[in-house]
């Protein structure tokens, strides 16, 4: 096929997201904890996930008609093809099933397993973050960037704390107790996709995470790239969009985060 405009893409996609931005919005009102259903310890899901899902799949698929999909809620999951849409209907469900206003919409396009265009609508407040590939990164049409501190101890960071496989807590703890001697602070707001969305904004001078999935972070990786940051796994050899292990930062800091993580993650 012949390569797709990715800011066309990118600006197409944006509406789908707003959409299930919207729908979610509406739904919030509304919603009454005796819809949830759990899908682990932990990991819930309801039917605003389900019909947010629906509305990105259909207003996805025609953009790129050859594009394979893989949803968090298996709406559509084809398989990993040379385009492919990652779908995150709520990103941050916790949040939003107890009424914290920290949640979000994210979908990232792969080509060839790469992210290319990636969109972090933030439901409660109607920000959009997006990128694309050479494109740069964007919040509500303006130019985003990382953050150009040069030092942990000059930025905040954010993680994620374990919420379903504890076998890693002892490493969790050890680096946690690191980082908050090495910088300004540690944040943990819930959603992985906002994370990376607050580190491209330069809110966050990084953030690490383990036990993510792809939908989690395809959304956010090349945003963090695009505003000049830098994403890897924990370790030499990881990938951080398929091995559940992250950090993205505003790059001068990457080596002195990696130094900080447990070597016991593995």
């Amino acid at each position: 096929m012949i390569a797709p405009d990715l800011n066309h893409i990118c600006t197409s996609a944006r509406q789908v997201v707003a959409l299930a931005a919207e729908y979610i919005l509406v739904e919030a009102l509304k919603f009454t904890p005796d819809t949830i259903q759990h899908k682990g310890l932990n990991d819930f899901v309801s039917h605003v996930d389900r019909n947010s899902e629906g509305i990105l799949v259909e207003g996805l698929k025609n953009l790129i008609p050859e594009a394979g999909f893989f949803t968090e809620e298996d709406t559509l999951n084809t398989g990993l093809k040379e385009w492919t849409w990652i779908i995150d209907p709520l990103d941050g469900t916790t949040n939003f099933i107890h009424g914290i206003p920290a949640y979000c919409v994210s979908v990232g396009l792969l080509y060839n397993h790469i992210p290319v265009v990636g969109i972090v609508h933030e439901v409660t407040s109607d920000n959009c973050y997006y990128a694309w590939k050479g494109g740069g990164a964007y919040l509500n049409g303006s130019l985003i960037s990382c953050s150009t501190v040069g030092d942990l101890s000059e930025g905040l960071l954010a993680t994620g704390f374990p919420y379903t496989d504890f076998k890693n807590t002892q490493a969790y703890l050890e680096t946690l107790e690191r980082c908050l001697r090495s910088s300004r602070g540690v944040r943990r707001i819930g959603s992985a996709a906002l994370d990376l969305a607050y580190v491209a904004e330069g809110k966050f001078v990084a953030f690490f995470e383990q036990g993510l999935k792809p939908y989690d972070v395809a959304g956010g990786i090349v945003m963090v790239e695009e505003a000049g940051g830098t994403v890897s796994g924990f370790y030499s050899g990881d990938n951080a969009l398929f091995d559940g292990r992250i950090v993205a930062s505003n790059g001068p800091v990457h080596g002195q985060l990696i130094r900080l993580i447990s070597p016991d993650f593995r």
